[in-house]
Formats: C-alpha cells, sequence, structure tokens
C-alpha cells in the first residue's frame, strides 16, 4: 500500500514536469511548444507550431496514461508513458543536433535548456514511479476469491481403512460395525398379529368349517341365574 502511495506521487511528479517541459526554453532560447510533432520525422525547421500540433500533444498523453495507471495501479500503463517522454525527447536531441549540426549545453541561453531537463526528469521519474508501484497482485486476489468460494465441509468422512470419527468433533472412536456388509434392516412394526391369542383382544371371524357359530369365542354366553 505505501509503495503504491510512494510510487503514485513519483509517477504525477514526473507526468507534471514533463507537461511543463514544453512551455519552457529548449534550445537557444526557443521554447518546446514551437517544435511541431512532425518536425520530430522530418527534421527541424524554424516553421512555428501550434500549441495543440506541438511537442506537448505526446507529452499529454503520456500524462493520461500516468493518471489511468495511478487509478488502475497499473505498472504498465506508467512505464509506458515514461518511455513516451524519454523517446520523444530523445528523438527531438537527434534531429536537433542533425538541424544545428552538434548539441551544445550553454548557461548563456545558448544550447540545450532547461526545458529539454524537465522533460528528460520527467520521463526518468515516471520509469521510478513504476518501479516503485506494487501493481493490484491480480493473481493473489484472485486466488483469495476462489478459496472463499470454495464451500467449505464441516468435517470429512473418514477413509475405509481407518476408524470412524464421528461425532463430528473428530474425536476417533471404535468403528460401529465391523462387517464390511451392511447391517440389516429391521422390519416395520404393522400392529399385532390378528392371528396370535395373545394379542387378539376383539371378536374375529370365525374359521373356516364353523361358519354361523353364534359363540364368541372371546367371550363366551354365561348361563343365566
Amino acid at each position: 500500500m505505501i509503495r503504491n502511495i510512494l510510487g503514485s506521487l513519483v509517477a504525477l511528479a514526473g507526468a507534471a514536469s514533463a507537461v511543463l517541459s514544453p512551455f519552457r526554453d529548449w534550445y537557444d532560447g526557443r521554447a518546446g511548444q514551437d517544435y511541431r510533432v512532425r518536425d520530430l520525422f522530418e527534421g527541424i525547421t524554424a516553421t512555428e507550431s501550434g500549441v495543440l500540433v506541438s511537442i506537448l500533444l505526446p507529452f499529454l498523453f503520456a500524462a493520461l496514461l500516468v493518471i489511468a495507471g495511478v487509478v488502475l495501479r497499473s505498472r504498465l500503463a506508467v512505464a509506458l508513458a515514461g518511455l513516451v517522454v524519454l523517446g520523444f525527447t530523445i528523438l527531438w536531441m537527434v534531429r536537433q543536433g542533425q538541424a544545428a549540426g552538434s548539441l551544445t549545453v550553454g548557461g548563456d541561453g545558448a544550447g540545450l535548456q532547461v526545458g529539454v531537463v524537465n522533460a528528460l526528469a520527467g520521463g526518468v521519474l515516471m520509469l521510478i514511479g513504476a518501479l516503485l508501484m506494487r501493481g493490484r497482485g491480480r493473481g493473489v486476489a484472485r486466488a483469495r476469491r476462489e478459496r472463499e468460494r470454495e464451500p467449505v465441509a464441516p468435517y470429512g468422512a473418514p477413509p475405509a481403512d481407518q476408524v470412524d470419527m464421528w461425532p463430528p468433533t473428530q474425536e476417533p472412536g471404535m468403528s460401529t460395525h465391523t462387517s464390511p456388509w451392511p447391517e440389516p434392516e429391521v422390519d416395520p412394526y404393522t400392529g399385532p398379529d390378528p392371528h396370535d391369542p395373545r394379542t387378539r383382544s376383539y371378536p374375529q371371524a370365525p374359521p373356516p368349517g364353523r361358519a354361523g357359530d353364534p359363540r364368541d369365542p372371546v367371550h363366551p354366553p354365561q348361563r343365566p341365574p
């Protein structure tokens, strides 16, 4: 977290330095905004340039990349922005050296000036910021989300070759049955047997061969007094 914050601040400082550099002098008192982007590919000329078509344009693009990289915590976007700034600055130096015959550094306003230093420093700061950032850690976050989605069983079934682990307190105990075959099921209770005289408490139909017998086998008639 601290590395991301520190890297973001360094990268944003580099973006600000790069965007401000075209408004300062680059060479012999000529500001960076006076150089057209097409001059970097076709050769430096004395033609003045508009602000939106000057060297400021790629620097603005790099600054937007830095902002997007900071918001998304993308080290790749921040590093790419730094490479864009350094690439265009070095390309300008090559073209300016070809146009002037050589590059000089002077303190009296001749040669390379502070605008170039700001652009180079901005690109370097962006790269340093990308190195300091740790990124989003997508692999770790994805693995954590997958672990959270996995159902967690309260207890696992014991292996067949080990003692049972029951109750769910995971305390080992002896197996409830030692036979490899399932225990026989007990027949469900269906009530008393109607043919058993010990459980018969109500009159029954007369058995075959004794049809029409009015006597009650359970409560026989008694002689009147």
